[in-house]
């Protein structure tokens, strides 16, 4: 009865010790990964993805890494800047795994290493700049510290890709400046576009204006010229229509009497001019009784005149002075 117990013990712990060695035997390294395998406490190979076979007891992993693109975010970092204000500062660090053999036996832990490096170049780099400026030029301060840390990494088997500034946060006093500061440039920048609105409303409308007086002056000037032709053509017809006609002195002396009543309405006329002309006019209607005309040819007796009009208003002598 011992004696078969026994044997079960044994088979069992062969069989124990056969599935543990195949175990150890048989290595899967999964895709965009590496470990590192260490023989007898000294560094072996480095085992890329695929299915590998090692030497039970005494071939041994010792690391897993990840060959990926690693994201790793730091806590805020105070940071004195060339004016000696105090900012704080977040960084983002893009990484990537390039040789696994360095990364685990140059460095102990390049996580802390990264951060480290990254907090010390951070602090060169402020320093040397104002807080306008490191708030002005995170392109170039992302710019400087990846060529710092890719350049101090690259012998830790790590290639930074890439450096962000999450964060720029100075003092809360020099933030409430800030602030106060951009209120009232926007104000200032309110207050001139108000300005030059109504400045170009202005210029708008006084160029409206005197295009419309231009344009009024201009219709006002073609319609007092078109009067004037019409005023000089009717004259002309006039003109022509007597001269064609050959009046007589007497009948331009008796059409002169007809407008004398029309120019005597009014309180402005007080004084009267009589032509030459209508006065020989006159004496020649005088004579047309029976009396000799005074030049002969002046009035044809074959000639109708008409009926005298009615004698004109007396005429005001002008006020004395």
């Amino acid at each position: 009865m011992n004696a078969g117990i026994t044997t079960i013990v044994v088979v069992a712990i062969l069989l124990l010790f056969v599935v543990t060695a195949l175990v150890k035997t048989i290595r899967i390294v999964p895709q965009m990964s590496a470990v590192i395998i260490e023989r007898l406490g000294s560094y072996a190979r480095t085992l890329d993805d695929g299915m590998h076979i090692l030497v039970p007891f005494i071939d041994k992993p010792r690391a897993v890494i990840d060959l990926r693109e690693q994201v790793v975010t730091f806590p805020p970092q105070p940071v004195i800047t060339s004016d000696n204000l105090v900012v704080s500062i977040d960084t983002v660090i893009y990484y990537t795994v390039t040789d696994a053999k360095s990364a685990v036996y140059e460095i102990a832990n390049f996580i802390q290493g990264i951060e480290q490096l990254t907090v010390t170049t951070l602090r060169n780099v402020i320093g040397s700049l104002d807080l306008e400026q490191t708030l002005t030029s995170r392109d170039q301060i992302n710019a400087q510290l990846r060529g710092v840390l890719d350049q101090e990494t690259g012998r830790w088997g790590i290639r930074v890709n890439r450096v962000e500034l999450k964060a720029i946060d100075p003092p809360h006093s020099v933030q409430d400046s800030m602030e106060k500061q951009m209120r009232a440039e926007r104000d200032k920048r309110a207050t001139v576009l108000t300005a030059e609105g109504v400045r170009q409303s202005a210029i708008l409308t006084a160029q409206g204006e005197k295009e419309a007086q231009i344009l009024r002056a201009q219709g006002s000037a073609e319609a007092r010229v078109l009067e004037a032709q019409g005023q000089s053509r009717a004259i002309r017809e006039v003109f022509q229509a007597i001269h064609e006609g050959n009046p007589t002195k007497s009948l331009l002396a008796y059409q002169y009497l007809q407008v004398l009543p029309q120019l005597a309405r009014g309180d402005a006329n007080k004084l009267w001019i009589i032509p030459s002309e209508v006065t020989d006019a006159l004496r020649g209607i005088s004579t047309f009784g029976g009396a000799k005309p005074s030049e002969p040819g002046l009035l044809d007796p074959q000639d109708e005149m008409p009926p005298p009009p009615p004698p004109p208003a007396p005429l005001s002598s002008p006020p004395a002075s």
